[in-house]
């Protein structure tokens, strides 16, 4: 309890000592997909774990199993972190939605553009998720002009693609990361024609 005290103000003076605000509002529901955009920079997850911190936040987040090798595996794994491998397909989503049945409270962050480098479009598993696991998505967000970061509306995604995509890129129009060209666009990966 001490520990989790001293770490919550430690975490709240280092993001006021590089000028930091962070949103106060926490997501009202148990069980939500977090969103992390735009993703630019590794500052990105330094500041989205400070902010965790500030706001005693309990998230898990998702990332690449190459980050995941000794020595820093353990210690990606005692701060949430969950790897996934992107080489292959291993049911990742079905595992993530069966581990959201299970527990009664528990929040994931995605990064949807998959990298810091720029993409045409964002990759999709979070929205199959969030459909597959029946939860919310919670819009995080990074805006490095003004010096903010939080967590935004959460939404009930309802299946319509246009729709809830939408509604995201309305939210982050007018959130910009460290390096703005290397935003992904806010959309999917055309699917192509058989045929």
């Amino acid at each position: 309890m001490v520990l989790r005290f001293m770490a919550r103000i430690t975490c709240r003076l280092l993001l006021k000592l590089f000028g930091w605000q962070v949103d106060k509002q926490v997501p009202a529901a148990p069980k939500y997909i977090l969103i992390g955009y735009p993703h630019t920079s590794n500052w990105d997850f330094i500041l989205a774990m400070l902010a965790k911190g500030a706001l005693n936040l309990r998230f898990h987040w998702v990332a690449k199993d190459s980050l995941f090798w000794w020595p820093l595996g353990p210690l990606m794994r005692a701060m949430g972190g969950i790897p996934v491998n992107r080489r292959i397909s291993t049911g990742f989503i079905d595992q993530l939605a069966l581990r959201y049945q299970q527990q009664d409270q528990l929040a994931i962050v995605i990064t949807p553009e998959g990298t810091r480098s720029y993409r045409d479009y964002w990759k999709s598993g979070f929205y199959h998720l969030a459909l597959a696991a029946k939860v919310p998505v919670a819009l995080g967000y990074i805006d490095f002009p003004t010096k903010r970061l939080g967590i935004g509306p959460l939404i009930e995604l309802s299946g319509d693609l246009d729709r809830d995509l939408t509604t995201i890129r309305e939210f982050y129009a007018d959130k910009v990361g460290l390096n703005p060209k290397d935003a992904g666009a806010i959309q999917f990966r055309k699917k192509r024609n058989a045929g």
